[in-house]
């Protein structure tokens, strides 16, 4: 990679799991839930979503994890570390794993009333997708090819809070999956991974974050939402 670019600026509420999805020479703006609809941030993305990236080095500003990661991969990665020269590989390597984890995640953890349905179609998705990863990597390391891609790495941080989502033990998340939680493990003990989460519960505790995202002392979602709209400062008190 050339020595002489510029960081990239990324624009990121630490909580959510896409951000975290990004792997560059960068220059973090953390900011508040809070403001994701607000200026200056809408006028980078005026969908209200992060992450947001803005380039320098070609003047591009972007949002939208996978247009993020696709762009950067196709724009840095020159050696194909991440990625194949060949057609096949190249188009293979663009498969997701979905909305499932976010709905999920939604039901069980920010949805004011319990739903009992939406919580088990939401949560057997996230498994039955798990499953298919179980098959996939029967007889391979990797998702794409023979060597950890984009593809694989996309998985990573909503994977990493996979308990969060389904409000289960840790060491349950995987439970029945054990090529997706080996698959998993291979990628989150890696030193870039170990540095990206540090920073990013550095970000939390600056900004009085709870596991969930919200700040503390928050009881729910629609508190924080009802906040927000009333302009209340949500910083806690002991921040």
């Amino acid at each position: 990679m050339d020595q002489g670019l510029k960081p990239i600026r990324v624009w990121l509420t630490p909580s959510g799991p896409n951000p975290w999805k990004l792997r560059l020479p960068y220059e973090v703006v953390s900011f508040k839930f809070d403001h994701v609809k607000k200026k200056p941030f809408t006028d980078l993305n005026p969908n209200g979503r992060a992450p947001a990236i803005e380039d320098p080095n070609t003047d591009l500003v972007l949002w939208e994890s996978g247009a993020i990661i696709t762009y950067l991969v196709q724009q840095y990665d020159k050696d194909k570390l991440l990625t194949y020269n060949t057609l096949k590989e190249q188009h293979l390597i663009n498969y997701g794993q979905g909305p499932y984890w976010g709905t999920a995640g939604w039901f069980n953890v920010l949805h004011p009333e319990k739903v009992p349905s939406a919580i088990e179609r939401y949560n057997n998705q996230v498994k039955r997708v798990l499953g298919v990863l179980e098959g996939v990597l029967a007889d391979k390391d990797w998702l794409v090819g023979d060597k950890m891609t984009y593809a694989d790495l996309a998985f990573v941080p909503w994977n990493d809070r996979l308990e969060s989502v389904l409000l289960c033990p840790g060491e349950d998340k995987f439970a029945g999956f054990p090529r997706v939680k080996a698959w998993h493990e291979s990628m989150t003990c890696r030193p870039a991974w170990k540095r990206a989460m540090e920073k990013r519960d550095k970000l939390m505790d600056e900004q009085g974050l709870m596991w969930n995202g919200m700040p503390k002392g928050i009881k729910n979602f629609q508190e924080y939402e009802a906040k927000i709209a009333a302009g209340e400062d949500t910083t806690p008190k002991d921040s």
